[in-house]
């Protein structure tokens, strides 16, 4: 890697060891370059005032303001350790006013300098007190002016202020002052856009946009940078993706082609009902893929109940047929039994190969979990080595050394947000040769993410529904307001139940005092840690509802008298089986569960799921989890329970998935209302710190474009080695981690 020693040194030699620790630790900035490509947020003009209408939404947030003193009061009080003095001093924007407080010896300076008219740049935590909001010992620069001729009073009043992202210790103007020192660098950045294509698209140099997005003359001077620097981050990135396809296309691969008169087409034979249009489009790019020889890499993204588990068992029977094996990753063991179950159910005797009355063109399903017995896992492990077993359903335990295959020629990733892509690379491992690969998931994902997150996969999408699935009907249960409404929640659960149907009722909480994950007495203190920060997050909310508490509760009261049972990720394995089972045998008939049914679970009798605290889950999770009734010939009633007050952005997020069925429209307004880095940060690791100007829902055309261009110089130059440029934006971009994240996945 080309190193411009200048801008990869050290912030400690520019800026002195204490400012360069604060921003190494608290905004992960180390070099020179870094601090380049930390853009400010807004900016602020000296003649507008900024609003101070939006902080009540940013309570404990660290906040700059631009604003004018509108009054100051120096007053003296008694406290139980003698006197004091307190400076209180209101500003105001035209939007709003504020109270900011000095105490003790801090109110000497400002009292001097925060006079009635002064307009300055206030910083500090936005805190609550007595009722009021306020700025407690907030740093401040002073804004006056004493330019005596108006053209220059002018110029500074129309003069651009950056409002870079700050922290506690380093506020906006003390990240501008350290920007000024490293901005002579920015000559020296070298430029990764290809000369043609950045004439092409008329985009200024490097260096011109981080001058101008840095220190703006005019408006025009923000636009001109934002769109070079979108560019920028769009570009290489998918370039990097393009570059991962490549290397992936170059890869051996056995190919795949089902057997004529072979296991696929005996079990097509069997199937009680027609395939929808979507899933014989969808399969038959997976065909396509399975017969080349190099690997599959290809996401199925697809509704809720769209039938991508369909899709995936025929993938993997085609695999088997050709005589490899196909492995499927689910992420809980509730999952994988339930896939099994239903994949054995679906192929009948076909899933008996080998047994007696099987049929001699079946084959083994096996299912392998971290909680089975020794004998059976034994006997599973035994199948896999040999080929007797063509399929297996598993956890993580199918990535486990031990487990060998006889020749895996496909890898089905159930719910891929849910695993790493390491966990996804070691079984892909386990081939003679790189298997084929399909991800699943059932959590829509824009079209612009899933090239910015999955670029380097294929994408299909199932998007119709299969017939006879009956819609469902959403609504807004406002148990606080109007609590009679939740009353008659709980009166259809039961009108359901006495209709031959069932209910899940679902809450974000395990409950009995431990944390989530079963730490019982020896987590005691971190689950004490997490309380108490939950706690300080809500404010004076309550604790969320949980699955124990509310069983009890609906047992002695509203729904007293029905076979109510439990389920959640801390019990045995065994028996969430068992209560699984039963619940699918339809003996029970409310099942309180937590998120553990929100994927994949199926069971077509239940019509009626109730959402407690739903305000305290995401827009795709709740999609997700109304997704799992009306998967029968009865319509689908799903309640969202929330005690949230009807004009709260908590209200109008559930207000929008009661309006919708459309999960990529919902996973659109979910996007909207999260920061763009959590969507990214948590999708995969090492894409979020690449992204600090491209916005993944509002610049498609950007990505769209980029991924075209991408695709153009890296088959003309797979190796870069026409553009060092690029070369050393790519390896600035991917870090060890990143390196890792794309090699894998």
């Amino acid at each position: 890697m080309e190193h411009v020693p200048a801008l990869d040194e050290d912030l400690k030699k520019t800026l002195g060891p204490a400012t360069a620790k604060v921003l190494a630790e608290q905004l992960g900035l180390h070099t020179a370059l870094d601090l380049l490509h930390h853009y400010p947020r807004r900016y602020a003009e000296r003649g507008e005032l900024t609003s101070l209408a939006e902080l009540a939404d940013q309570i404990d947030e660290h906040v700059t303001v631009v604003a004018q003193v509108a009054d100051a009061r120096l007053l003296t009080y008694q406290g139980s350790r003698g006197g004091g003095k307190r400076l209180e001093v209101t500003i105001t924007d035209g939007s709003g006013r504020l109270q900011l407080v000095f105490f003790g010896s801090g109110v000497h300076k400002p009292h001097k300098e925060l006079l009635p008219g002064s307009r300055a740049m206030f910083a500090g935590k936005v805190g609550m007190f007595n009722h009021k909001l306020q700025l407690a010992h907030p740093a401040y620069e002073p804004l006056g002016a004493d330019a005596s001729d108006r053209d220059a009073a002018a110029a500074f009043a129309s003069q651009l202020i950056p409002i870079y992202p700050a922290c506690a210790k380093l506020e906006s103007w003390k990240i501008a002052k350290c920007v000024d020192a490293v901005l002579p660098r920015a000559q020296e950045v070298v430029d990764p856009l290809p000369p043609a294509l950045r004439e092409d698209r008329a985009l200024v140099p490097l260096t011109e946009a981080l001058l101008k997005i840095h220190r703006p003359v005019t408006k025009a001077d923000i636009e001109d940078a934002r769109g070079r620097l979108k560019w920028d981050e769009a570009f290489v990135l998918q370039v990097a993706l393009a570059r991962r396809r490549h290397a992936d296309s170059q890869l051996p691969a056995v190919p795949r082609r089902p057997t004529p008169g072979g296991l696929l087409e005996s079990f097509d034979a069997k199937l009680p009902f027609t395939l929808t249009e979507g899933q014989q489009t969808v399969s038959k790019e997976i065909f396509d893929d399975l017969a080349t020889d190099h690997p599959m890499h290809r996401l199925l993204q697809g509704e809720v109940g769209s039938g991508k588990t369909m899709v995936a068992l025929r993938a993997m029977l085609a695999v088997v047929d050709s005589g490899g094996q196909a492995a499927m990753l689910a992420p809980t063991e509730v999952l994988a039994q339930q896939h099994h179950r239903s994949i054995t159910e679906m192929m009948g005797e076909l899933a008996e190969g080998g047994m007696l009355g099987g049929s001699d063109r079946g084959t083994k399903v096996v299912l392998l979990t971290g909680s089975m017995g020794m004998p059976a896992r034994r006997q599973a492990l035994l199948d896999l080595i040999t080929g007797e077993a063509g399929l297996v359903i598993g956890t993580h335990a199918l990535i486990e050394d031990k487990v060998q295959f006889h020749d895996l020629g496909l890898v089905v990733v159930d719910e891929q947000h849910r695993f790493g892509v390491e966990q996804r690379d070691a079984l892909r491992s386990k081939g003679k040769q790189p298997p084929h690969l399909l991800v699943m998931t059932a959590t829509p994902i824009p079209r612009t993410v899933a090239m910015t997150v999955f670029g380097d996969l294929e994408t299909s999408v199932l998007d119709q529904l299969p017939a006879g699935r009956s819609p469902i009907a959403t609504h807004v249960v406002p148990a606080k307001d109007k609590p009679h409404f939740l009353a008659r929640a709980w009166e259809r659960v039961r009108e359901e139940v006495e209709n031959g149907h069932q209910a899940y009722v679902v809450c974000p909480r395990i409950g009995d005092g431990e944390d989530e994950n079963g730490k019982g007495a020896k987590g005691a203190k971190g689950a004490a840690a997490k309380k108490k920060a939950a706690a300080e997050e809500d404010g004076d909310r309550r604790p969320p509802l949980a699955v124990l508490e509310i069983a009890e509760q609906l047992t002695r009261g509203p729904l007293a008298g029905l076979s109510v049972e439990v389920l959640h990720g801390r019990m045995d394995p065994a028996d969430k089986d068992d209560v699984m089972r039963r619940f699918t045998a339809g003996e029970v008939k409310v099942l309180v569960a937590t998120t553990v049914i929100e994927v994949g679970v199926n069971v077509p009798n239940s019509t009626v799921m109730v959402i407690m605290d739903a305000d305290r889950f995401g827009v795709s999770q709740l999609h997700q989890l109304r997704g799992r009734v009306g998967r029968g010939s009865a319509p689908g009633l799903c309640l969202l329970v929330s005690e949230m007050h009807e004009a709260s952005p908590a209200r109008a997020r559930l207000a929008a998935v009661a309006a919708t069925l459309d999960g990529f429209e919902l996973s659109r307004i979910d996007l909207e209302q999260r920061r763009e880095g959590d969507v990214l940060g948590q999708a995969q690791s090492g894409v979020r710190s690449s992204l600090r100007m491209l916005a993944v829902i509002e610049d498609e055309e950007v990505i769209t474009q980029a991924r075209e261009e991408a695709t153009r110089v890296v088959a003309a130059d797979p190796e870069l080695t026409e553009l060092p440029g690029l070369r050393t934006a790519l390896d600035a971009l991917l870090d060890t981690e990143r390196e890792q994240y794309l090699e894998k996945g």
